[in-house]
């Protein structure tokens, strides 16, 4: 621990220099002007939050700590997560060092496989995976050390929260795997293992394991992070400055996970393609997808997987994963399926004028290659998202404690109150 202890230290103390220069010379400066429409929008492009953990500009898609996507896309999640949690990435003895911290943290307490079997068959996995996650709640490091702490040290025992809760996350995963749909005991995590391969070997999945292994591994990488106002980021750094702590936290961001406009599109997104190959008996022609897009798009109907709520270009991660699949599974049918939809889809929604992104984004193709590996249970899909969206939540929890930052208290205003802006009163 005192390696990674010692580094976020250092680097504590020259973000905290840094903001406390930031404020003292233009605390008053105005970011952003606020519209009554971003209001009604979903705060839409309101600059409200800082998030040094990564950035998603809209032109350019995800860069981590200020580093492109495509520069990290051969990194282990083990290496993006010091990344997040400290800004640079670990030389080989720092990731050496981090790597055993988080093995040796993987031991799921016994009463959590008691919860995930008491629970009723038909639960949905992302409500197995929350409530384990809140059953470790006993665990805090952060609950049984608050009431003595200064304010200035919540960042260390979050950080301590943080590392057990990624260690084991991906043991919980797997276990609601197998349990879940029936298929067998459930398989202790490999101490040996890093994160990415021990996962794969708890799944139990039958199929090309270094093959599955460098897609999970690439999975955990892509969907790490995505700046801090996503449902989830926003959700669990919410919870997290109130001081609850990272267990409670973290359960209310992956609830927000848990909606179909955030991680449950993928699955969504599948289904879709899926239903698609059916209706045209496979994989179907350049053809048959521009008339059962234009069909669709004149029906006023969405295509699934196209758009972004930030993004104006197509999403670096799904480009990783489009040149993943050209080298692993060309000729498979579904994720031919997805090719020829990018080769149709962005054509056809550029004639829509109101559209403003007709680009594919991750979900167009995450779930297509998780079906040919074997993963096929859709309902699945999201829990696979939160063990990987845990890496960024936990480091920005650390950080933001880190930081000091006070509690999240926007100010509401009412209908009448619009009324009276728009009166001039």
């Amino acid at each position: 621990m005192s390696n990674i202890l010692d580094k976020l230290s250092e680097k504590i103390a020259y973000w905290r220099k840094e903001a406390h220069e930031i404020l003292n010379k233009a605390g008053e400066k105005v970011i952003s002007e606020v519209t009554i429409s971003q209001v009604y929008g979903g705060m839409r492009d309101i600059r409200a939050l800082i998030c040094d953990t990564s950035r998603v500009p809209k032109e350019e898609g995800l860069i981590i700590r200020g580093r492109y996507l495509k520069d990290l896309v051969d990194k282990t999640p083990e290496e993006i997560y010091y990344l997040l949690l400290t800004g640079e990435l670990p030389g080989k003895n720092e990731l050496e060092n981090f790597s055993a911290e988080i093995r040796k943290r993987k031991e799921v307490p016994g009463y959590v496989w008691d919860v995930l079997k008491a629970m009723p068959g038909d639960s949905h996995p992302m409500t197995m995976l929350d409530t384990a996650l809140l059953s470790m709640q006993r665990e805090s490091v952060f609950a049984k050390e608050y009431m003595g702490l200064k304010k200035e040290d919540f960042w260390k025992p979050t950080l301590e929260d943080a590392l057990n809760i990624v260690a084991r996350i991906p043991a919980v995963a797997a276990a609601v795997y197998r349990h879940h749909f029936n298929k067998g005991e459930i398989i202790e995590p490999d101490h040996e293992m890093d994160i990415a391969g021990d996962y794969v070997h708890m799944l139990g999945i039958e199929t090309d394991k270094e093959e599955f292994y460098n897609l999970i591994k690439l999975y955990l990488v892509l969907h790490s992070d995505h700046e801090g106002g996503n449902v989830s980021a926003l959700t669990t750094q919410t919870i997290n400055s109130a001081l609850s702590d990272l267990y409670y936290s973290l359960s209310g961001g992956f609830n927000g996970l848990a909606g179909p406009l955030h991680g449950l599109a993928n699955q969504e997104t599948l289904k879709w393609i899926l239903d698609l190959m059916n209706k045209f008996n496979g994989t179907p022609s350049t053809e048959q997808i521009r008339a059962f897009v234009k069909e669709t798009i004149d029906a006023g109907k969405v295509i699934s997987g196209y758009g972004h709520a930030v993004l104006r270009v197509t999403d670096p991660r799904f480009d990783a994963f489009m040149k993943f699949g050209k080298k692993h599974l060309p000729d498979d049918p579904v994720f031919l399926t997805v090719t020829r939809l990018f080769e149709v889809v962005p054509e056809e929604l550029k004639k829509i004028e109101k559209i403003k992104n007709p680009w594919p984004n991750v979900d167009a193709i995450s779930g297509s290659l998780l079906y040919h590996y074997g993963m096929k249970e859709f309902s699945y899909y999201t829990v696979l998202f939160a063990v990987s969206r845990s890496l960024g939540l936990t480091a920005q929890a650390v950080v933001n404690r880190g930081m000091m930052f006070p509690l999240i208290r926007p100010k509401s205003v009412t209908s009448e109150f619009m009324k009276r802006a728009i009166e001039g009163k």
